[in-house]
């Protein structure tokens, strides 16, 4: 059985029923055939980032892009370093 993948258009629509509309999480969740807990985290994740909300599958955030982008350019920083303090340790060892 397939994970079903629900666009952002979806979920607005689906959040706008519960919160403009008056319609309970359970009945929304009964006539949308998703499951309550899912739509509880859609409403919670628009109120929380209303315009970063739901960015779609393998996109993210403009904070977890910057955090990502800094992670690599960690990691290659740690690798360069480590690098310079073999070539370091090779050459003080030659001088003896």
């Amino acid at each position: 059985m397939q994970r079903r993948r629900f666009g952002r258009e979806f979920k607005v629509e689906a959040v706008r029923l519960i919160r403009e509309r008056g319609v309970s999480v359970a009945q929304a969740a009964r006539d949308l055939d998703v499951h309550e807990n899912v739509l509880r985290k859609w409403v919670k994740e628009l109120a929380a980032d209303p315009e970063q909300a739901f960015p779609g599958h393998g996109q993210m955030k403009p904070e977890q892009l910057e955090i990502e982008k800094l992670r690599r350019e960690v990691a290659k920083l740690k690798a360069e370093r480590d690098i310079l303090k073999k070539a370091a340790a090779y050459f003080a060892k030659d001088v003896t």
